[in-house]
C-alpha cells in the first residue's frame, strides 16, 4: 500500500535518508552537538525512536495509548516525557538505538499502511488518518534530519517529499495562531511555493481573501518546523495576516517555545538548525 500522493513509501524513504547519514558515524559523530541545546545527534535519533514507538502504539492499541498519554500529561511538567525518552535513548551504544529505531520505523509504517480507510489515529494533538500520521513523521525526520546534518557540517539534497511538510505546514496554520492565543482569519490563505524541481506545490483559492505567501519550499519547511527565523528568509507574504502567519507559522503540534534567533542577531552561517523549543515535541503533526 502506498497510500495518497505516495505518503507511505515516501515514509520509508525519508526514514532510510536520514539513516544513510548517521549509519557510518564514529562515537564522536554520534556525540555531536545539534543546534538544538543538550541535544547530539544520538539524541535526535532517539528521539525518533522513541516518537515512532509512540505513534505505533497509537496505531495498534489506541486505548491503551490514551490511557497512557492521560497519566503522561497529568504530571507536573507534561512534557518532560520526550526529552526524558530522548535522554534514555542516547544512553545506549549507537547499534543499538540505531536498530531500535530502525525496527519501530519498519514496524510503524506495516501498522499504518494495514489500518482499514477511514480509521483515526490517537495522537498528543488532534486524531490523524493513517496518511496523516504518516505526513506527521515524514515532517518530524525531515526536521531533525536538518538538525543532525546541521551537526555533521553537511547539507542534504531536498526532494519530492518536502510536499509532505509543506501540506502539514499550511494545514496547522490554525493551531499556529491557537497556540499563540491568536485567533485564525476565517478565511485561507493562498501558498505557492516552489519545490527542488521547479516544482509549483499550492494550497488554497487563487483569489484568498486573507493574503497570499510565495516563495521557495526548503525556506518555508524549515520555517513551518522552527528551523529558521522568519528574518531569514525570503518568502513574501502578501497582506499583514499572512504576514503575521510567518511569523508564527509551525507544522507541530505542542507549544511553539521560542524558535530560531535570526542570524545577523548571534552571527551564525546558514540557516538550518534551530527547533520547536530548542529539542523536540512529540506532539508533532497534530493538526493533519
Amino acid at each position: 500500500m502506498n497510500g495518497p500522493d505516495g505518503v507511505f513509501d515516501d515514509l520509508r524513504d525519508e526514514g532510510e535518508a536520514l539513516d544513510a547519514l548517521v549509519a557510518e558515524l564514529d562515537e564522536a559523530g554520534w556525540a555531536a552537538p545539534t543546534p538544538a541545546p543538550g541535544w547530539s545527534v544520538a539524541h535526535q535519533i532517539a528521539h525518533l525512536a522513541w516518537t515512532d514507538r509512540q505513534a505505533l502504539r497509537a496505531a495498534t492499541d489506541p486505548e491503551g495509548f490514551r490511557r497512557e498519554t492521560e497519566q503522561l500529561m497529568a504530571g507536573a511538567d507534561p512534557m518532560s516525557f520526550v526529552d526524558e525518552g530522548a535522554a534514555e535513548g542516547a544512553r545506549r551504544a549507537p547499534a543499538a538505538l540505531l536498530g531500535e529505531w530502525r525496527a519501530a520505523r519498519a514496524q510503524l509504517r506495516e501498522a499504518l499502511c494495514a489500518l482499514p480507510e477511514g480509521t483515526r489515529v490517537p495522537w498528543f494533538g488532534l486524531p490523524m488518518s493513517a496518511a496523516g500520521q504518516a505526513t506527521a513523521r515524514i515532517m518530524e525526520m525531515w526536521a531533525h534530519g536538518e538538525d543532525v546534518a546541521d551537526a555533521l557540517g553537511t547539507v542534504r539534497e531536498p526532494t519530492a517529499r518536502l510536499r509532505h511538510v509543506v501540506r502539514i505546514g499550511v494545514r496547522a496554520r490554525d493551531f499556529a495562531y491557537a497556540v499563540h492565543g491568536l485567533t485564525p482569519p476565517a478565511g485561507p490563505f493562498r501558498v505557492e511555493v516552489t519545490g527542488p524541481e521547479g516544482q509549483l506545490w499550492a494550497h488554497g483559492p487563487e483569489d484568498a481573501p486573507c493574503g497570499r505567501v510565495t516563495g521557495d519550499a526548503v525556506e518555508f519547511c524549515r520555517l513551518a518546523t522552527r528551523r529558521v527565523h522568519r528574518d531569514d528568509t525570503r518568502l513574501r507574504a502578501e497582506g499583514e495576516e499572512a504576514e503575521r502567519w510567518l511569523g508564527i507559522a509551525q507544522a507541530f503540534a505542542g507549544p511553539p517555545g521560542p524558535g530560531r534567533p535570526r542570524v545577523r542577531d548571534t552571527g551564525a552561517g546558514g540557516t538550518g538548525g534551530g527547533t520547536d523549543d530548542g529539542r523536540g515535541r512529540a506532539a508533532e503533526g497534530g493538526a493533519a
